[in-house]
């Protein structure tokens, strides 16, 4: 397969409608990829918390529309990002969207785990509560955003579903940019199987954002890497290696207490 991870900078200068139509652009122009991902509310900005409700939509909305027609133009399934809806209650939540090569949505997926702890998006956003995977003719995707990959069981669940390429759209801060990369190998080797971890670029919030984005393959091992600035991530890879790596070295077949629970419910 052909991924092209875009790590967009997400900067104030920038109106939210000039990077929607630029980021369409840089969808666009990525035909020949089988898979194209973009960053955690790149829209706004992960941590531009002051302007979520103004800029909130709801789940077909601008941004919805706009990166349904650039999936459609390239040809590539796309997995937009996450932005910031407004459900029919009124709750915000960071929502990721996965679009088919027609540009027809297969996925929405709301973030589980809200970063923040008791201010942000903690507090501004409700949590998601549904794993979410979507099939693909080479590969499964098993979704996550940001916060979400410091929490392994949620990427055990998504195995148990069927998933062999664990996709995070982040918006991670450059303080903890050793942790990103720490975590994403680390979901990849006790999961057996590839990690596409994207980042934004640029400050926003005033938080400086670390870019890097990375893909990891089952064994751990990196295949690339984004610098901290603005670029299209390439690589190739070879969905195949999950099954291979899950039958040469068997560890998932050892797990107990993940068993051992679903006995006792």
């Amino acid at each position: 397969m052909h991924a092209s991870l875009i790590q967009i900078a997400v900067n104030p200068d920038e109106s939210v409608n000039s990077r929607r139509e630029r980021v369409a652009s840089l969808v666009a122009s990525q035909r020949g990829a089988d898979l194209v991902v973009l960053p955690e509310l790149w829209p706004v900005g992960a941590f531009a918390y002051a302007v979520f409700a103004d800029e909130a939509e709801p789940l077909q909305g601008p941004t919805h529309d706009i990166m349904a027609k650039a999936a459609a133009e390239a040809g590539v399934w796309l997995h937009a990002g996450s932005f910031v809806e407004r459900a029919e209650g009124g709750t915000l939540y960071n929502t990721s969207l996965v679009f088919s090569p027609e540009g027809e949505r297969a996925a929405a997926y709301r973030k589980i785990h809200r970063f923040g702890f008791d201010k942000g998006e903690a507090v501004l956003m409700g949590a998601g509560e549904e794993l979410v995977t979507v099939a693909l003719p080479e590969t499964v995707l098993g979704l996550a955003t940001c916060y979400d990959l410091r929490f392994p069981e949620q990427f055990r669940g998504l195995v148990d579903a069927g998933a062999e390429t664990l996709v995070v759209s982040a918006g991670w801060p450059e303080r903890r940019r050793s942790h990103w990369t720490l975590l994403a190998q680390a979901r990849a080797v006790e999961n057996q199987a590839y990690v596409l971890a994207v980042g934004c670029a640029g400050t926003h919030g005033g938080v400086e954002q670390a870019g890097r984005s990375i893909v990891v393959d089952p064994w751990g091992e990196v295949l690339a890497e984004a610098g901290a600035d603005e670029e299209v991530l390439t690589v190739e890879f070879d969905p195949a290696r999950v099954a291979a790596t899950r039958e040469q070295f068997p560890a998932l077949k050892d797990r107990r207490l993940g068993l051992a629970r679903r006995r006792l419910a």
